[in-house]
């Protein structure tokens, strides 16, 4: 099931890059989360655990299974003899030749342990969702990181067009200036302000384009893509409007990611401890083999020794093995996985308090930055009017490049709040829906 979900999001992957969207050099948000999703080391890396997760539990019901094992040899042996006897009679030989042959097949079956094989067996099959559970939240984190990231491509992408409209109007300004100039109207100081103040919105602009190339090579390490990969983003910031509070905190006990993981430790915790205790029972097997030896020798010294023998037959029993006493190293164990559990509930206490903190602070930036976007918005627009008047009243000389110049400075702080006001709110949102883990389903 996990090869074919796997699977799944290659294709996604495949379709979404050589989609056209992706040949003309745009990429959406959801294309770079589809390549996180994909390409991400970390989320590889939990994939690995994951698989290995996999493989102990496939393998689970083997606790359950008897133990066979085979194993024989051949002897060969030369040797010289001298024996003494009582009598006073010597004998003695040389090149006494023989050869040992055996074999045994040996079954050993664990009937009983005090349920620890049936403990061991759902705690491997907890592993496997502690892994799942893993990556999850790997994914999630790693998502939010890169709507964040992208977003804020587009953040310092709409401040590079703010740049280069404040660039155009100092043209502007420059034109007005020289013609000023050339009339006998204007001031040399206008025009060499103007100038200055053009190169100071030429350097922003070149210091805008390397932040930007700066943020995209972040984001390719993110999805994992060969550097200096050339693309675009989009030009605004898109937002979910259904967000409510209580939503959130009703439903993150249950979708919270890292809570979810704590859980589900505890829950290993206390298999753990099942495990222990079960040492505190005896152990029975069940006990079976079958034996083969075979002696030939070629000569002997002593007349009444044997030239050849063989036995084989079966053997089985039943075995027992009581724990009586082992330095109070079960009773340490058990206390131990008991004092593990009790950390984990209070891990898990202290993570709900703080998601809950997290999600009450998120919600109100989220609210507030709302408000604020709504304010710029319409500021926005009083700005742009005002530096549209104050250029015309330049032109028409009846002010000069001082209210100009104050004007396009409440129209750059008025697209810095704006702009700011968009990306944050998109990153409240963002936490949020990671609170929530609702950023993949």
């Amino acid at each position: 099931m996990k090869s074919y979900y796997k699977n799944i999001i290659l294709l996604i992957a495949v379709i979404v890059f050589n989609s056209p969207i992706f040949s003309q050099n745009k990429l959406t948000v959801e294309q770079a989360i589809t390549a996180t999703i994909e390409n991400n080391y970390d989320i590889q890396l939990l994939r690995n655990d994951s698989s290995a997760y996999a493989l102990d539990n496939a393998y689970a019901r083997a606790a359950f299974l008897p133990r066979l094992n085979a194993s024989g040899g051949l002897l060969f042996n030369n040797n010289n003899q001298k024996q003494k006897l009582a009598d006073g009679s010597k004998r003695e030989s040389k090149g006494l030749r023989s050869s040992n042959l055996t074999g045994s097949v040996q079954l050993n079956w664990t009937i009983f342990d005090g349920l620890k094989m049936f403990a061991t067996r759902d705690k491997l099959a907890q592993f496997v969702q502690l892994g799942e559970l893993n990556i999850k939240n790997q994914m999630i984190n790693s998502v939010a990181t890169v709507i964040n990231n992208y977003y804020n491509i587009v953040r310092q992408k709409q401040q590079l067009k703010a740049i280069e409209e404040q660039m155009s109007i100092n043209e502007e300004r420059v034109k007005v200036a020289e013609k000023k100039l050339s009339v006998g109207l204007g001031a040399k100081p206008e025009l060499l302000q103007g100038k200055v103040d053009l190169n100071a919105q030429k350097a922003a602009r070149l210091q805008q384009l390397t932040l930007i190339e700066q943020l995209k090579e972040q984001l390719n390490q993110l999805m994992n893509v060969e550097p200096d990969s050339r693309y675009d983003v989009t030009d605004s910031i898109t937002f979910v409007n259904n967000i409510i509070l209580g939503d959130i905190l009703g439903t993150v006990e249950t979708g919270n990611p890292q809570l979810l993981v704590t859980k589900k430790n505890i829950e290993i915790g206390k298999l753990t401890l099942k495990e222990r205790k079960a040492e505190r029972y005896p152990v029975v097997t069940l006990n079976s083999a079958y034996n083969y030896s075979k002696t030939n020798n070629k000569s002997v010294i002593n007349p009444f020794s044997t030239l050849y023998n063989r036995s084989n037959g079966f053997n089985y029993g039943i075995g027992i093995s009581i724990p009586i006493l082992n330095g109070f190293n079960t009773k340490r164990q058990i206390q131990q996985a008991q004092l593990d559990i009790d950390w984990l509930n209070i891990s898990y206490l202290n993570q709900k308090s703080q998601i809950n903190l997290g999600i009450t602070n998120a919600f109100k930036d989220y609210e507030l930055q709302k408000k604020m976007l709504a304010l710029e918005e319409e500021n926005i627009v009083l700005a742009k009017e005002n530096v549209y008047i104050a250029l015309e009243r330049l032109r028409l000389g009846i002010s000069t490049y001082l209210e100009l110049r104050e004007t396009q400075k409440s129209l750059e702080l008025a697209y810095d709040r704006l702009i700011a006001a968009r990306y944050n709110t998109k990153l409240a949102e963002t936490e949020l829906l990671r609170l929530k883990g609702d950023l993949i389903k």
